[in-house]
């Protein structure tokens, strides 16, 4: 990620953004400056949604497969309206939430021997992970450290989100690593 990518000025770019296109969504009229050159360039991103600290909301997108402002827009009427772990954000929750974005560095896949090697590569608070078995997948941003910081626990963690017991491992099993710049709103 380039240090262009990673500037204050983009999160005060981004994150009204987030909040306008939540705020439409609706029927709240709110408008953000969309014009930057730099949002058409292709990006991934996770939008969270927080509520006096507590997750309110999050989806992102893994790989880049839009331009960065569309995968922002997509996102956060996502995080705000269909994350299926949450009902849709009211018009009266949105003076309470905060928004982060999060902007993924590409993926890179780890190369282990078994899962106590993996452990040993992970950098607690600096890595993204993807988990992946045949059809199980799941992901973890690397803010989920804070609340697990052990790497044996935020794995264990990471395969129940995937729907698999905390102590599965198995053959075939994948793990990828990114990092990301993120941007916070003040709370409220």
């Amino acid at each position: 990620m380039s240090t262009e990518q990673k500037s204050p000025e983009r999160g005060l770019v981004l994150l009204p953004i987030a909040r306008a296109t939540i705020a439409r969504a609706l029927n709240v009229p709110l408008v953000a400056d969309e014009t930057a050159a730099w949002l058409a360039e292709p990006g991934a991103c996770f939008v969270t949604l927080t509520q006096h600290g507590e997750l309110r909301g999050c989806i992102g997108t893994l790989q880049a497969h839009r331009s960065l402002l569309d995968d922002v827009k997509g996102n956060a009427v996502s995080a705000a309206l269909h994350d299926p772990r949450f009902a849709p954000l009211s018009k009266e929750e949105l003076g309470i939430t905060t928004i982060e974005i999060s902007l993924l560095s590409p993926t890179e896949p780890m190369v282990y021997k078994n899962e106590a090697d993996a452990l040993a590569q992970l950098r607690p608070g600096a890595d993204g992970v993807v988990f992946e078995f045949r059809h199980y997948r799941s992901t973890f941003l690397p803010q989920v450290w804070e609340q697990l910081p052990e790497p044996r626990q935020f794995m264990a963690h990471l395969k129940q989100k995937a729907g698999l017991p905390d102590d599965f491992w198995a053959e075939g099993v994948k793990l990828s690593r990114y990092t990301v710049t993120k941007w916070r709103e003040q709370a409220s």
